[in-house]
Protein backbone atom coordinates (compact mmCIF):
# COMPACT_ATOMS: atom_id res chain seq x y z
CA UNK A 1 0.00 0.00 0.00
CA UNK A 2 1.48 3.33 -0.84
CA UNK A 3 1.63 6.05 1.65
CA UNK A 4 -1.05 8.19 0.31
CA UNK A 5 -3.66 5.28 1.42
CA UNK A 6 -1.90 4.84 4.83
CA UNK A 7 -2.44 8.38 5.77
CA UNK A 8 -5.84 8.01 6.26
CA UNK A 9 -5.66 4.50 7.24
CA UNK A 10 -5.18 3.84 11.42
CA UNK A 11 -4.80 1.08 13.49
CA UNK A 12 -6.72 1.81 16.85
CA UNK A 13 -5.45 1.52 20.12
CA UNK A 14 -6.56 2.20 23.79
CA UNK A 15 -4.33 5.26 23.11
CA UNK A 16 -5.54 6.89 20.09
CA UNK A 17 -9.35 5.90 20.53
CA UNK A 18 -10.51 9.04 21.61
CA UNK A 19 -8.52 10.88 19.47
CA UNK A 20 -9.65 8.96 16.05
CA UNK A 21 -13.12 7.66 17.24
CA UNK A 22 -14.55 11.01 19.02
CA UNK A 23 -12.38 14.17 17.97
CA UNK A 24 -11.19 12.81 14.06
CA UNK A 25 -15.18 11.86 13.62
CA UNK A 26 -16.52 15.75 13.91
CA UNK A 27 -14.39 16.57 11.11
CA UNK A 28 -14.34 13.30 8.60
CA UNK A 29 -16.53 10.16 8.33
CA UNK A 30 -14.82 7.32 10.64
CA UNK A 31 -15.38 3.80 8.93
CA UNK A 32 -14.30 1.00 12.01
CA UNK A 33 -13.52 -1.98 10.82
CA UNK A 34 -13.36 -4.90 13.51
CA UNK A 35 -11.18 -7.88 12.40
CA UNK A 36 -9.15 -10.64 13.64
CA UNK A 37 -6.40 -12.59 11.99
CA UNK A 38 -8.32 -15.96 12.41
CA UNK A 39 -11.38 -14.59 10.19
CA UNK A 40 -11.17 -15.08 6.91
CA UNK A 41 -14.40 -13.15 5.76
CA UNK A 42 -11.96 -9.96 7.44
CA UNK A 43 -9.35 -10.66 4.76
CA UNK A 44 -11.83 -10.55 2.14
CA UNK A 45 -13.05 -7.62 3.06
CA UNK A 46 -10.25 -5.39 4.69
CA UNK A 47 -8.94 -4.83 0.59
CA UNK A 48 -12.12 -3.50 -0.52
CA UNK A 49 -12.47 -1.09 2.32
CA UNK A 50 -8.88 -0.08 1.88
CA UNK A 51 -9.61 0.98 -1.61
CA UNK A 52 -12.96 3.20 -0.98
CA UNK A 53 -10.26 4.82 2.13
CA UNK A 54 -8.29 5.09 -0.89
CA UNK A 55 -10.80 7.60 -3.23
CA UNK A 56 -11.68 9.50 0.04
CA UNK A 57 -8.62 10.78 1.75
CA UNK A 58 -10.25 13.94 2.31
CA UNK A 59 -13.35 12.83 3.86
CA UNK A 60 -12.76 9.73 5.52
CA UNK A 61 -10.88 7.50 7.83
CA UNK A 62 -10.14 4.08 7.79
CA UNK A 63 -9.79 2.60 11.33
CA UNK A 64 -9.24 -0.97 11.82
CA UNK A 65 -9.52 -2.82 15.59
CA UNK A 66 -8.11 -5.78 15.76
CA UNK A 67 -9.82 -7.53 18.00
CA UNK A 68 -7.83 -10.07 19.61
CA UNK A 69 -5.25 -7.27 20.38
CA UNK A 70 -7.49 -4.55 21.85
CA UNK A 71 -10.39 -6.66 23.33
CA UNK A 72 -10.87 -3.79 25.65
CA UNK A 73 -11.79 -1.01 22.02
CA UNK A 74 -14.03 -4.41 20.84
CA UNK A 75 -15.73 -4.61 24.25
CA UNK A 76 -16.40 -0.76 24.23
CA UNK A 77 -18.35 -1.49 21.04
CA UNK A 78 -19.74 -4.38 22.49
CA UNK A 79 -18.82 -6.34 19.07
CA UNK A 80 -20.07 -9.90 18.88
CA UNK A 81 -19.59 -11.09 15.34
CA UNK A 82 -16.61 -10.64 12.75
CA UNK A 83 -16.39 -8.84 10.66
CA UNK A 84 -17.91 -6.00 11.99
CA UNK A 85 -17.79 -2.27 10.39
CA UNK A 86 -19.50 1.02 11.95
CA UNK A 87 -19.59 4.45 10.51
CA UNK A 88 -18.97 6.80 13.04
CA UNK A 89 -19.85 10.69 13.00
CA UNK A 90 -19.08 13.14 15.35
CA UNK A 91 -18.12 10.72 17.82
CA UNK A 92 -21.36 8.42 17.59
CA UNK A 93 -22.22 5.13 15.39
CA UNK A 94 -24.96 5.91 13.15
CA UNK A 95 -24.56 3.07 10.30
CA UNK A 96 -22.72 -0.12 9.77
CA UNK A 97 -22.97 -3.99 9.20
CA UNK A 98 -21.88 -7.40 10.12
CA UNK A 99 -20.45 -9.76 7.86
CA UNK A 100 -19.03 -9.68 4.79
CA UNK A 101 -20.71 -7.66 2.12
CA UNK A 102 -20.58 -6.61 -1.88
CA UNK A 103 -18.50 -3.80 -2.58
CA UNK A 104 -21.31 -2.24 -4.32
CA UNK A 105 -23.81 -2.66 -0.93
CA UNK A 106 -20.83 -0.77 1.04
CA UNK A 107 -20.28 1.97 -1.21
CA UNK A 108 -24.45 2.48 -1.04
CA UNK A 109 -24.33 2.46 2.44
CA UNK A 110 -21.43 5.46 2.44
CA UNK A 111 -23.15 7.51 -0.13
CA UNK A 112 -25.56 9.18 2.67
CA UNK A 113 -22.47 10.55 4.41
CA UNK A 114 -19.67 10.91 2.28
CA UNK A 115 -19.34 13.75 -0.62
CA UNK A 116 -20.56 12.61 -3.99
CA UNK A 117 -18.81 13.99 -7.71
CA UNK A 118 -22.46 15.93 -8.28
CA UNK A 119 -22.03 17.82 -4.83
CA UNK A 120 -19.38 20.48 -6.52
CA UNK A 121 -21.41 21.47 -9.51
CA UNK A 122 -24.72 21.85 -7.21
CA UNK A 123 -23.34 23.92 -4.77
CA UNK A 124 -21.73 26.26 -7.66
CA UNK A 125 -24.78 25.98 -8.81
CA UNK A 126 -27.05 27.05 -6.17
CA UNK A 127 -25.08 29.66 -5.16
CA UNK A 128 -25.94 31.29 -8.79
CA UNK A 129 -29.53 30.31 -8.01
CA UNK A 130 -29.85 32.23 -4.56
CA UNK A 131 -28.38 35.21 -6.57
CA UNK A 132 -31.39 35.06 -9.12
CA UNK A 133 -28.57 34.16 -11.92
CA UNK A 134 -30.39 30.96 -13.24
CA UNK A 135 -29.08 31.32 -16.63
CA UNK A 136 -25.40 30.60 -14.98
CA UNK A 137 -26.77 27.83 -12.43
CA UNK A 138 -27.76 25.89 -15.54
CA UNK A 139 -25.54 23.95 -17.31
CA UNK A 140 -23.84 23.46 -13.10
CA UNK A 141 -27.07 21.99 -12.08
CA UNK A 142 -27.34 19.74 -15.17
CA UNK A 143 -24.34 18.23 -14.77
CA UNK A 144 -24.96 17.97 -11.40
CA UNK A 145 -27.93 16.02 -12.29
CA UNK A 146 -26.45 13.77 -15.31
CA UNK A 147 -23.96 12.52 -12.74
CA UNK A 148 -26.78 11.37 -10.73
CA UNK A 149 -30.24 11.72 -11.90
CA UNK A 150 -31.01 10.35 -8.05
CA UNK A 151 -30.16 13.43 -6.18
CA UNK A 152 -33.21 14.97 -5.06
CA UNK A 153 -31.54 18.60 -4.80
CA UNK A 154 -30.29 18.09 -8.15
CA UNK A 155 -33.16 17.05 -10.19
CA UNK A 156 -35.56 20.17 -8.05
CA UNK A 157 -32.78 22.97 -8.61
CA UNK A 158 -32.29 21.47 -12.46
CA UNK A 159 -36.55 21.61 -12.78
CA UNK A 160 -36.40 25.18 -11.18
CA UNK A 161 -33.65 26.34 -13.32
CA UNK A 162 -35.60 25.25 -16.48
CA UNK A 163 -38.67 27.05 -15.37
CA UNK A 164 -36.74 29.98 -15.01
CA UNK A 165 -35.11 30.01 -18.25
CA UNK A 166 -38.03 28.99 -20.37
CA UNK A 167 -38.59 25.11 -20.78
CA UNK A 168 -41.54 25.17 -19.23
CA UNK A 169 -42.59 21.56 -20.64
CA UNK A 170 -39.50 19.76 -19.66
CA UNK A 171 -39.61 21.39 -16.07
CA UNK A 172 -42.99 19.41 -16.31
CA UNK A 173 -42.24 16.11 -17.60
CA UNK A 174 -39.49 16.02 -14.92
CA UNK A 175 -41.28 17.20 -12.20
CA UNK A 176 -43.43 14.44 -13.07
CA UNK A 177 -41.20 11.53 -12.52
CA UNK A 178 -40.75 12.73 -9.30
CA UNK A 179 -42.01 9.82 -6.76
CA UNK A 180 -44.41 10.74 -4.32
CA UNK A 181 -42.64 9.94 -0.95
CA UNK A 182 -40.15 12.74 -2.47
CA UNK A 183 -43.18 15.38 -2.94
CA UNK A 184 -41.78 18.04 -0.33
CA UNK A 185 -42.81 21.45 0.19
CA UNK A 186 -39.88 22.34 -2.47
CA UNK A 187 -41.75 19.88 -5.04
CA UNK A 188 -45.02 22.14 -4.43
CA UNK A 189 -43.81 25.29 -4.82
CA UNK A 190 -41.88 24.48 -7.91
CA UNK A 191 -45.69 23.02 -9.41
CA UNK A 192 -46.93 26.24 -8.32
CA UNK A 193 -44.02 28.28 -10.23
CA UNK A 194 -45.53 25.82 -13.52
CA UNK A 195 -49.10 26.92 -13.15
CA UNK A 196 -47.79 30.47 -12.73
CA UNK A 197 -46.24 30.01 -16.08
CA UNK A 198 -48.91 28.52 -17.68
CA UNK A 199 -51.59 31.54 -16.93
CA UNK A 200 -49.29 33.63 -17.97
CA UNK A 201 -49.28 31.92 -21.60
CA UNK A 202 -52.59 31.98 -21.38
CA UNK A 203 -53.27 35.46 -20.43
CA UNK A 204 -56.75 37.19 -22.57
CA UNK A 205 -53.74 39.12 -24.54
CA UNK A 206 -51.98 35.74 -25.44
CA UNK A 207 -55.21 34.12 -26.30
CA UNK A 208 -56.10 36.89 -28.60
CA UNK A 209 -53.18 36.48 -30.36
CA UNK A 210 -52.99 32.43 -30.75
CA UNK A 211 -56.95 32.81 -32.16
CA UNK A 212 -55.14 35.64 -34.53
CA UNK A 213 -52.17 33.36 -35.44
CA UNK A 214 -55.09 30.23 -35.98
CA UNK A 215 -57.19 32.27 -38.16
CA UNK A 216 -54.70 33.80 -40.35
CA UNK A 217 -51.66 31.23 -40.59
CA UNK A 218 -49.59 32.76 -43.56
CA UNK A 219 -49.72 36.06 -41.25
CA UNK A 220 -46.17 35.26 -39.90
CA UNK A 221 -45.81 39.02 -38.79
CA UNK A 222 -48.38 37.70 -35.73
CA UNK A 223 -46.70 34.39 -35.38
CA UNK A 224 -43.58 36.51 -34.68
CA UNK A 225 -45.45 38.52 -31.99
CA UNK A 226 -46.95 35.38 -30.80
CA UNK A 227 -43.59 34.12 -29.87
CA UNK A 228 -42.16 37.16 -28.41
CA UNK A 229 -44.83 37.00 -25.89
CA UNK A 230 -44.70 33.28 -25.37
CA UNK A 231 -41.08 33.85 -24.60
CA UNK A 232 -41.52 36.57 -21.99
CA UNK A 233 -44.17 33.75 -20.14
CA UNK A 234 -41.28 31.27 -20.11
CA UNK A 235 -42.50 29.12 -23.19
CA UNK A 236 -39.45 29.61 -25.12
CA UNK A 237 -39.62 26.08 -26.56
CA UNK A 238 -42.87 27.09 -27.69
CA UNK A 239 -41.51 30.45 -28.85
CA UNK A 240 -38.82 28.72 -31.24
CA UNK A 241 -40.70 26.78 -32.89
CA UNK A 242 -43.21 29.28 -33.95
CA UNK A 243 -40.18 31.48 -35.03
CA UNK A 244 -38.44 28.29 -36.82
CA UNK A 245 -41.71 28.37 -38.81
CA UNK A 246 -41.64 31.58 -39.67
CA UNK A 247 -38.11 31.32 -41.10
CA UNK A 248 -38.91 27.65 -42.82
CA UNK A 249 -41.17 29.77 -45.42
CA UNK A 250 -39.37 33.09 -45.24
CA UNK A 251 -35.62 33.01 -44.21
CA UNK A 252 -35.62 36.94 -44.71
CA UNK A 253 -38.79 37.58 -43.40
CA UNK A 254 -38.74 40.51 -40.95
CA UNK A 255 -36.31 40.73 -38.09
CA UNK A 256 -37.49 37.11 -37.70
CA UNK A 257 -33.89 35.89 -37.76
CA UNK A 258 -32.27 38.42 -35.57
CA UNK A 259 -34.98 37.64 -32.84
CA UNK A 260 -34.60 33.86 -32.81
CA UNK A 261 -30.63 34.31 -32.42
CA UNK A 262 -31.45 36.77 -30.06
CA UNK A 263 -33.91 33.95 -27.94
CA UNK A 264 -31.27 30.86 -28.51
CA UNK A 265 -28.53 33.24 -27.34
CA UNK A 266 -30.64 34.04 -24.43
CA UNK A 267 -31.03 30.26 -23.42
CA UNK A 268 -28.73 28.96 -20.88
CA UNK A 269 -25.67 27.02 -21.67
CA UNK A 270 -26.43 23.19 -21.30
CA UNK A 271 -30.13 23.49 -22.18
CA UNK A 272 -30.97 21.35 -25.36
CA UNK A 273 -33.33 23.37 -26.63
CA UNK A 274 -30.25 26.19 -27.47
CA UNK A 275 -28.31 23.14 -28.90
CA UNK A 276 -30.98 21.65 -31.38
CA UNK A 277 -32.49 25.17 -32.39
CA UNK A 278 -28.92 26.54 -33.05
CA UNK A 279 -28.63 23.46 -35.56
CA UNK A 280 -31.83 24.12 -37.19
CA UNK A 281 -31.31 27.58 -37.82
CA UNK A 282 -27.59 27.56 -39.31
CA UNK A 283 -28.82 24.79 -41.52
CA UNK A 284 -30.99 27.15 -43.09
CA UNK A 285 -28.84 29.87 -42.72
CA UNK A 286 -25.61 28.10 -44.78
Amino acid sequence: MDNLVANNIVDITVENFQQVILHDSREKIVLVDFWADWCEPCKDLMPILEKIAGEYQDSMILAKVDCEKQQEVAAQFGIRNLPTVMVVKDGQPVDGFAGAQPEAQIREMLAKYLPQPEDEYLQQAMQFVADGDYQSAFPLVKQAYELNPENLEAKLTYIDCMIETGSINQAKELLASIKMVDQDNRYHALNSKIELAEQASQSPEMQKLKEAVAQNPDDLQLKIDLAVQLQQAHKADEALELLYQVLLKDVNFGDAKKVMLDMINALADGDTLKSSYRRKVYSLLY
